[in-house]
């Protein structure tokens, strides 16, 4: 397949890109710039938010985009998140008018607010962060559009994501900062809260999975199915990275807004890896 793939030199993107190569795509990466991307994509710093309408013609008329792009991502009570709403709309709007056929765009369970338990495609949605709210309008307004036109939508649903820890800003990247300034202990929480956690190249690999495929459309869980206590998580971590720092557990108090369990319906996402 000819695929577009924005944000293509962030934490997620990089690694889509790879992914998408190894499986013998024509990828067009776009980003404002190409650190560490894959050298086999063809590049292109076109600005994606201008709102020009021939935008689907200056990628070559990709059969997919795999929308990535998202400023501000690690910050989740950012400003930029609603200022820039209304240009992803406007980018996909721009692309389906042209006659794009597939668009994928890169969703957060953030979306979802505060719930406790298993998430799917039909559990509500109350953002509690203007990240959760962005995303969450830019689905709503997505699908509405979409519907009645020859498009087909998938709607990745992101959880806790690990690896590459490097250009990260997880509780990961701190202890192995932390780490490597020589501190011997990590001030922690209690740890109990459990999350679904899913190695970054793994993500990638079910991103490409689902936005090639046909037969499922829609929010799609990206995700392992399995909550995981991010005590067992970390003390893992420390333990494969052979860190020398020990976690000093109950030195800040676990948050009244955070769930004490939550993860996502792996059904879809197991049905579509089993088939590729």
């Amino acid at each position: 397949m000819k695929i577009a793939i924005t944000g293509a030199a962030g934490y997620i993107g990089r690694h889509v890109v790879k992914e998408l190569l190894n499986k013998k795509h024509d990828v067009t990466a776009i980003d404002f710039h190409f650190k560490e991307v894959d050298e086999r994509a063809h590049l292109s710093d076109i600005d994606i938010f201008s709102g020009r309408e021939d935008l689907y013609d200056k990628l070559g008329t990709p059969d997919l985009c795999i929308h990535l792009a998202w400023r501000d991502g690690f910050i989740h009570n950012s400003p930029m998140h609603m200022q820039n709403l209304s240009s992803h709309f406007i980018f996909l709007k721009n692309l389906i008018d042209a006659g794009c056929k597939n668009i994928a765009v890169m969703g957060t369970m953030h979306e979802v607010g505060y719930w406790e338990g298993v998430i799917n495609a039909d559990t509500p949605c109350n953002p509690l962060s203007q990240y959760g709210i962005a995303k969450n309008a830019l689905r709503q307004s997505l699908l509405q559009y979409a519907t009645g036109k020859n498009v087909s939508i998938y709607w990745l649903r992101a959880y806790y994501i690990t690896g590459d820890d490097e250009h990260n800003c997880s509780v990961f990247t701190k202890i192995l900062r932390a780490a490597e300034d020589g501190k011997d202990t990590f001030p922690f929480t209690s740890g109990k809260n459990q999350y679904d956690f899913i190695d970054i190249k793994e993500l990638a690999k079910q991103i490409v999975a689902v936005s090639t495929q046909k037969d499922y459309t829609g929010i799609i869980n990206v995700c392992t199915g399995t909550p995981v206590s991010l005590k067992e998580q970390v003390e893992s971590f420390i333990k494969q990275k052979k860190l020398n720092i020990s976690l000093d557990y109950g030195a800040f108090p676990d948050r009244v807004y955070d769930s004490p369990i939550v993860y996502g319906d792996s059904s879809i996402i197991c049905k579509i890896m089993s088939n590729t």
